[in-house]
């Protein structure tokens, strides 16, 4: 191969599972200029990728436009369909040039999204051309290879749980006001978990992290001060009075009462009505600025018994199951409406109807 005739850039060699491989920092701009084998129009099994998704280029590159100052990728990961040359510098053996030919193909193993979402992202924000993105270079020796790297970068990849998202989410105003909330409570730090979205048997606590942050974003909605700390201090204040009447949940907190107990037991102890008490909060925090605590006591009146199957199925479970969809919280906040003397608004007084018209 003459090297005249290729494309040459600095890159660290190494060695995985016997393989040569090649580690370069690319600028974004490079992603732009080299070409990338497309391979959309091929059936899948004489592809290498999955065929890539445009709904998603917006949101990645809009993150990047948000967060010029703190965006982070990781590592693009590519194969080369050709024979390279690697030509170490004087008295180096790992860093080097890699040599690869003007017709060589770049076939994307893992990033193909994350590239397209930079390319956009460039055209609104060009200055950005200049910085610089890690890239994994194997070489390309058969399509049935190709496939294998995709299925083994993938095969192990879980994405975090939503509660640990948002927990070490600092971007996201809502999450943050959920997070401090639970924070500054000694009541609810005590029984929210901030890493699970779903609660094992034996866990110790009510709610995830993720419900919590359902619930507090209906409470404030329309409502926010624009100071994250009163927000904060205001949705505290309502969790808290909230808790004092359902004293299960404190038992809970002390160890006297298992939390799968209440939960089996129990509607108040899920997702489901931690939103609505949040949709329901809204309406009375709205209605009753002054006296929202004392009208709280209508909790007490509802039987929040999984075993009241008259009054929860169809609302907060469907055969027995607690369900989380739309209508269902909403069903599940007009019981507390009512319990509470609240208005329903038009979209809550349509879905009562049906639900009336169905069940009658």
């Amino acid at each position: 191969m003459e090297i005249q005739s290729t494309i040459n850039f600095p890159v660290i060699r190494g060695v995985q599972a016997r393989r040569e491989y090649y580690v370069a920092m690319w600028t974004l701009r490079m992603l732009r200029q080299i070409s990338i084998f497309d391979e959309d129009e091929m059936p899948p099994e004489l592809r290498a990728q999955r065929t890539l998704n445009k709904v998603r280029i917006p949101e990645i590159s809009s993150y990047i436009l948000d967060n010029p100052d703190d965006y982070v990728f990781s590592a693009l990961t590519v194969s080369i369909d050709s024979e390279v040359v690697f030509e170490p510098l004087p008295g180096q053996d790992r860093l080097g040039v890699l040599h690869v030919p003007m017709e060589a193909h770049f076939i994307i193993n893992d990033g193909q999204h994350r590239r397209a979402a930079i390319i956009e992202a460039l055209k609104h924000r060009p200055e950005l051309d200049h910085e610089t993105i890690a890239v994994v270079f194997f070489l390309d020796i058969g399509l049935e290879r190709c496939q294998q790297m995709f299925a083994d970068l993938n095969r192990y990849a879980i994405r975090p749980s939503r509660s640990l998202g948002l927990l070490y989410d600092h971007r996201n105003d809502k999450a943050k006001l959920a997070k401090l909330v639970v924070m500054k409570s000694d009541f609810f730090r005590d029984i929210v978990d901030m890493e699970k979205s779903s609660l094992a048997r034996r866990s110790r606590k009510l709610f995830t992290l993720s419900a919590f942050f359902n619930a507090c974003a209906d409470l404030i909605n329309g409502k926010a001060t624009g100071s994250l700390a009163d927000d904060a201090d205001i949705a505290r204040t309502y969790w808290e009075a909230v808790a004092e009447r359902f004293p299960v949940w404190g038992q809970v907190r002390e160890g006297r009462i298992p939390a799968s107990e209440v939960r089996d037991g129990y509607i108040h102890s899920h997702g489901i009505a931690l939103q609505a008490l949040g949709k329901a909060g809204n309406t009375l925090l709205h209605d009753y600025p002054d006296d929202w605590q004392k009208r709280l006591e209508g909790l007490r009146s509802i039987d929040w018994s999984r075993n009241n199957a008259s009054l929860w199925e169809g609302r907060a479970m469907i055969g027995g199951r607690i369900t989380k969809a739309t209508t269902n919280v909403v069903l599940t906040t007009n019981v507390i409406k009512k319990a509470l003397a609240l208005d329903f608004n038009e979209e809550q007084q349509r879905i009562e109807s049906a639900h009336d018209l169905k069940n009658a």
